[in-house]
């Protein structure tokens, strides 16, 4: 049986893969009985690992900020991605809708602190680039679709196993 998880879901998380179970996260508590309370600029996602096939984040990761002190250095916005792979079964997908630079609405609400370009997820956690690795990244997904569609970046990434690291260059003497 499949089950999705939407982030920032409030009281109706969505399901557009139609998905047989849905729950979600908000950061508001008592929504209803398959939607957990939690913070993700400070917290994990309240579900075991492997749990899902899909996780949705409509409007929602351009709320991530990138870094917070609580009370020590956190990238919150890596370690929200982070929990995105480890809830996800392997070969699951995760769905991004979120406004887009230069769009006006990226930086039009006062609680957009994550600005998202369409490089961001290419370059930092796909499985080729993995350019977040240095800042504690530690899955990565196959971009299935990356597009802008009119003020959002649609994005849809699989998870899949990290990649070995890449052997050192061999060195000449001289």
């Amino acid at each position: 049986m499949s089950k999705t998880l939407d982030m920032g879901c409030g009281s109706k998380p969505r399901n557009p893969f139609n998905a047989a179970e849905m729950y979600g996260v908000d950061i508001v508590d008592g929504l209803g009985p398959n939607i957990r309370k939690a913070d993700l600029a400070i917290e994990p996602i309240p579900f075991e690992s492997d749990s899902f096939e899909f996780v949705t984040a409509f409007d929602f990761i351009e709320h991530i900020p990138r870094v917070v002190y609580a009370p020590h250095r956190r990238n919150s916005f890596v370690e929200f991605m982070n929990e995105v792979w480890r809830v996800l079964k392997m070969g699951g997908y995760f769905l991004s809708s979120t406004p887009v630079y230069p769009h006006p609405y990226a930086f039009m609400d006062p609680t957009h602190v994550n600005i998202i370009t369409d490089k961001t997820f290419l370059a930092y956690f796909d499985n080729v680039n993995r350019w977040a690795a240095i800042y504690g990244f530690n899955g990565a997904f196959a971009v299935v679709q990356n597009e802008i569609r009119d003020s959002h970046l649609f994005c849809i990434m699989q998870k899949v196993p990290v990649p070995p690291p890449a052997a050192p260059a061999a060195t000449t003497a001289v």
